[in-house]
């Protein structure tokens, strides 16, 4: 009924119901407790909370929910360090476009800048690293900014809002009318295209030889992963992927040449220098796909795609801009080219991925003897889940090894920090992504430093009995780390070695099946019952303590100047 009067708390479960939310990760509190207790009408009916261990891990799932969904992630907060706990994860969430709406709770009106008992001026502390920031003030503003929040969240480039929510307007009465917001004034998620972009864009292509395709994260955001492959395809162009984007193109289409930057294809990272053409669809030419930006794809035409203005000349200059949604302007595009054979060039790419291939992967995922790698690791993983799991990684070289070895045949099938390298991310991000597809396989791999980082989530696990698979590759060390202190600071390995607890009886203290192996003839019997498990499970592997993840581009340098041994 449109004049009942209910309390805001209950018009922000209604507005979230109509939003489509099924899931919210959360911690209760005191300045969130009406929220809280009115939630309890809807417990495992409309709403499933899930109850994290720290608020931290609150903004993470959510993130997690989100990459695997494409829906917006919801996390609920109480105030003052409640909110304050969150902002690692909101800044995340804006450095990789991943839409969450964080809902903090907030000291009543009146006592706003008494410096009350945890209170926080959130709104301005996350302004910098959000796409909106607001204070809900009366309950009969509260439908508005949620249905604002979520539109905001998920239009255009994706990225994360806060809501505050002052007590007060949790308890006070308002009539509740749903609110469905398509528009506000002054915000144009997706910019126009001309179609002089689209020609000259389409004529640089034909008329290229040597065309290098570079395919971020824009293209899973956009749902764009067929108008990429008719794209490709059509142009007969070679494709690389970022990290974010990796998912977004089956690891075995044969364009594909790979992962890009610093611990990239040597071959892509080769060829980005040696192409005549770059076209970047949905990626913001970060400095770990650019390396030396002075020098980067020196000889080619660049071509950009992308729903973001500011992202058009911020690093790389550019000689055809594309903006808009690449789900409508790749179409666009292709439509107006010549089927391509660039089939020289292609192969051309054929003695550098070989070289790699002789030098690298081989020694790393293929070994006989010596202590275990972690590339093998990884490999085993993915072929014992037919190519067909969740990725999930913290971060460090368990992050890079696995995003070189593991193989995608879905999109929407890795979740990462990747602007912020944030470790910590990845447990509460793989109990997040559970949720998101609970028919899936979610596979996170992590080293003993980050998942110390968030490890209490453990208890989410537990309590949830979210079926994550952890891979714990266990070297003693801050593995990235000690890497770079060998590579940079002649082995002075200055506190990145860890003392590490006994994870077989935190596992079993949280009812967590686990197996620590230790020797090689012993993985795959290992990873097979880790995968036949239902329920969570942690297979801890003991690998090469000074392993490095190779081939690698250091700082300062040319992409295609890159490290095979060292």
């Amino acid at each position: 009924m449109a004049n009942e009067l209910i309390t805001g708390a209950e018009i922000l479960i209604r507005s979230l119901i109509d939003e489509g939310v099924t899931t919210i990760f959360g911690y209760p509190g005191g300045a969130i407790m009406p929220v809280y207790d009115k939630l309890y009408d809807y417990k495992d009916t409309a709403i499933h909370h899930v109850l994290v261990r720290h608020e931290q891990a609150a903004a993470h799932a959510a993130e997690g929910y989100a990459r695997v969904s494409g829906k917006v992630g919801v996390a609920l907060v109480t105030s003052g360090p409640g909110a304050t706990n969150t902002i690692t994860g909101i800044a995340d969430a804006m450095m990789d476009s991943t839409p969450i709406v964080v809902i903090s709770g907030q000291v009543g009106v009146n006592a706003l800048g008494s410096d009350a008992f945890q209170e926080c001026d959130i709104v301005d502390v996350t302004q910098p690293v959000s796409k909106w920031a607001y204070q809900i003030r009366s309950a009969d503003k509260v439908a508005w900014a949620v249905s604002r929040a979520f539109y905001i969240a998920r239009s255009g480039r994706p990225g994360p809002v806060l809501l505050d929510f002052t007590r007060n307007a949790q308890t006070e009465l308002a009539s509740y009318e749903k609110r469905d917001i398509h528009f506000i004034r002054s915000y144009k998620p997706v910019p126009d295209h001309t179609a002089d972009s689209i020609r000259e864009a389409a004529r640089l292509i034909n008329e290229s030889y040597k065309p290098l395709v570079l395919v971020g994260q824009g293209v899973e955001l956009g749902g764009a992963q067929q108008e990429l492959r008719e794209f490709i395809e059509r142009a007969d162009a070679p494709a690389g992927c970022t990290l974010l984007g990796l998912s977004a193109l089956p690891s075995d289409h044969p364009l594909n040449v790979g992962m890009l930057g610093m611990h990239g294809s040597y071959a892509a990272n080769v060829k980005t220098q040696e192409c005549d053409l770059l076209i970047a669809v949905g990626m913001r030419f970060d400095d770990r796909i650019t390396g030396k930006l002075s020098t980067y794809a020196s000889r080619a035409k660049k071509i950009h795609f992308d729903i973001d203005p500011s992202e058009i000349n911020k690093n790389v200059p550019v000689d055809v801009p594309v903006l808009g949604d690449c789900k409508e302007t790749l179409p666009e595009v292709t439509r107006l080219l010549r089927q391509a054979d660039h089939k020289a060039w292609r192969e051309s790419f054929e003695p550098f991925r070989k070289q790699e291939e002789d030098t690298v992967i081989r020694p790393e995922v293929y070994p006989t003897e010596g202590p275990l790698r972690m590339g093998e690791v990884v490999d085993r993983v993915t072929r014992a889940t037919s190519n067909e799991a969740i990725l999930v990684t913290d971060v460090g070289q368990n992050q890079m090894i696995a995003a070189r070895y593991f193989r995608f045949t879905k999109s929407h099938s890795i979740v990462t920090s990747g602007g912020m390298g944030t470790m910590g991310f990845g447990l509460p991000a793989a109990i997040g992504a559970s949720f998101a597809a609970p028919d899936r396989t979610v596979c996170f791999f992590t080293g003993d430093g980050g998942l110390q980082m968030t490890i209490e989530e453990l208890g989410t696990i537990m309590e949830q009995k979210a079926p994550v698979k952890i891979i714990l590759l266990n070297n003693n060390y801050l593995g990235n780390v000690r890497q770079w202190q060998q590579l940079f600071f002649q082995s002075r390995y200055s506190f990145t070695r860890m003392l590490n607890p006994d994870y077989d009886m935190i596992a079993s203290a949280y009812g967590i099946a686990s197996r620590t192996v230790t020797k090689r003839e012993e993985l795959d019997a290992a990873i097979s019952e880790m995968v036949a498990v239902k329920g969570p499970f942690l297979l801890q592997v003991a690998v090469m303590e000074e392993d490095n993840v190779l081939p690698m581009c250091c700082p300062g340098h040319d992409v295609d100047d890159m490290l095979l041994t060292f």
